[in-house]
């Protein structure tokens, strides 16, 4: 049998102009990076592939040191790009490349719930007429409002409908057909058969494989290093040979963003659950806490970015490492998710999912609970996370967020109450010695990513948690029932959010444990 191991170059010359491509990858987890540097290198030179579509289930690269679809982000080279979610950080970094291209409307920018997108894929292999489905019906997803688009040109090409099936309203998806793939994972033997023994998530490769070679088309695979011809555990092979045209080496693939391999985030050794670090004491911990209030001993919790991701400590330092089953969209389940560079990996987990698999237990609202942030809310509870027309690469874009709110039977959404405040917290209490530069109650929000009157109508659970009160959606709006000591309610919550959020009569004081600097206490 011919060897299926080639050079970067080699495998990029085989791309042609006008391909789909579809590439497997989170940030800097499992990016294929070195192939998409080499596809970008090729075409600075030879000025071909011309006018691709890539589709990222969810984002290739970031901001920190693997530039993923960055290398991509040539004129000529992207004609549409459809994503997941797209590379994000701070204001003081310059901005992506690729934001740049979809701000500048120079490329056709589509922001697609990362579930939908692997769907897609699975629709897409077995010869199904594209995706029909209720997930993201009354946000931007729906084309009611903007319909994925990110900018003008993706627009003018719309790629989801709206479509009446037996006698209800639907999203339809017709099939995006990726002739080409790029995919990576740790080992691959002579024969092509892959596995994933370093990785910290196997993603939806196998889907984005399976995809493409049904219709025909090239799999590229990029790893770490290769084996003889029969090593492998069939087992361990994820991926088998069959699916893979080619395979890249490189020997340099880091695990994640600045991580070059921790075999905590791939499952392969347990951390002592007191490694891991605890939130420091302030305003987000205190967020946080009250948010670990809305769980109970045995539930099973997705959990998101931003403040949510500090609940998984708060159990652990409350002394609850394992009463709660956590389910990140990368796929791990149970265990501690990680934060910072390793976000979307966990360690101590029980099992690695593919992420297809995982969103389809997502959508369909398995879980108990699910722990997200906001960007803003407003009257009818809307809130925002996917879209910040000032300071666009601020945020990634929706992520798997809409897949996992369209059934969630609890939700908790947690963060400031206003930007730029300034507080003071003590066990006591939490003072605002300054207002900020502006409220995150708003009166419409940007970007609807989440759909409060949907919600409502579905029966969902949804509160609103910030460091001045716990929110509901109610006919008269959004109504504060808890208070946090310290909080004056007429200035710092119906003055400061501009009269659009009201205090219930029987409002509540959140307990003061809550503030403690030592531990809070807590009992699930």
């Amino acid at each position: 049998m011919p060897s299926k191991i080639v050079s970067a170059a080699e495998a990029v010359s085989k791309i042609k102009d006008r391909d789909v491509v579809t590439v497997s990858s989170s940030s800097g987890l499992g990016c294929p990076d070195l192939v998409l540097k080499v596809l970008g290198d090729r075409f600075a030179q030879e000025g071909h592939p011309r006018d691709l579509t890539t589709l990222h289930p969810i984002a290739a690269g970031d901001m920190y040191g693997i530039k993923g679809v960055d290398h991509l982000a040539q004129d000529g080279l992207l004609a549409r790009i459809i994503a997941g979610s797209y590379p994000s950080g701070p204001s003081s970094l310059p901005m992506p490349a690729i934001w740049e291209m979809l701000t500048e409307n120079r490329v056709a920018a589509y922001n697609v719930p990362s579930g939908i997108l692997f769907d897609m894929h699975r629709d897409v292999a077995a010869r199904k007429p594209g995706v029909l489905t209720k997930v993201g019906l009354d946000t931007f997803v729906d084309p009611a409002r903007e319909g994925c688009a990110m900018n003008e040109r993706a627009a003018a090409d719309p790629i989801v409908y709206k479509q009446e099936f037996a006698g209800e309203t639907w999203l339809h998806f017709p099939n995006i057909v990726p002739n080409i793939a790029i995919i990576r994972a740790t080992t691959a033997d002579e024969r092509g058969n892959l596995t994933f023994e370093h990785e910290g998530a196997t993603l939806g490769a196998l889907d984005q494989a399976i995809a493409v070679r049904n219709h025909r088309g090239i799999v590229i695979a990029q790893v770490k290093r290769v084996t003889a011809a029969g090593s492998l555990r069939p087992h361990d092979v994820h991926i088998p040979g069959h699916l893979v045209d080619y395979v890249v080496i490189d020997p340099d693939q880091k695990q994640t963003t600045e991580t070059t391999y921790d075999p905590a985030i791939s499952g392969e050794i347990m951390r002592p659950w007191d490694s891991f670090s605890l939130p420091e004491y302030g305003v987000e911990k205190v967020i946080a806490r009250r948010a670990a209030m809305e769980l109970k001993e045995g539930d099973t919790a997705n959990l998101g970015f931003g403040i949510s991701a500090n609940v998984p400590r708060v159990l652990l330092e409350e002394g609850y490492p394992q009463s709660v089953t956590w389910t990140i969209e990368q796929g791990a389940v149970g265990g501690v998710p990680l934060t910072d560079f390793a976000f979307g990996c966990a360690s101590n987990a029980d099992a690695i999912l593919p992420s297809p698999t995982q969103f389809t237990y997502f959508q369909g609202g398995g879980f108990d609970v699910s722990f997200l942030s906001f960007l803003e809310v407003d009257r009818d509870g809307n809130v925002n996370v996917s879209k910040l027309g000032k300071k666009p690469y601020l945020t990634a874009g929706c992520g798997g967020f809409v897949d996992i709110t369209a059934h969630a039977r609890k939700i908790v959404f947690s963060g400031y109450f206003a930007a730029g405040a300034k507080l003071e917290v003590s066990e006591s209490g939490i003072r605002v010695t300054a207002q900020g530069k502006f409220t995150k109650m708003v009166e419409t929000v940007e970007h609807v990513t989440f759909a409060g009157q949907r919600a409502r109508r579905q029966g969902q659970d949804v509160i609103y948690i910030t460091e001045r009160c716990v929110m509901r959606l109610e006919d008269s709006g959004l109504v504060a029932f808890e208070i946090m000591p310290g909080i004056d309610p007429e200035v710092d919550i119906i003055a400061a959010s501009e009269g659009r959020v009201s205090v219930s009569k029987d409002a509540k004081i959140m307990p003061l444990s809550l503030l403690s600097e030592g531990k809070m206490g807590l009992k699930l």
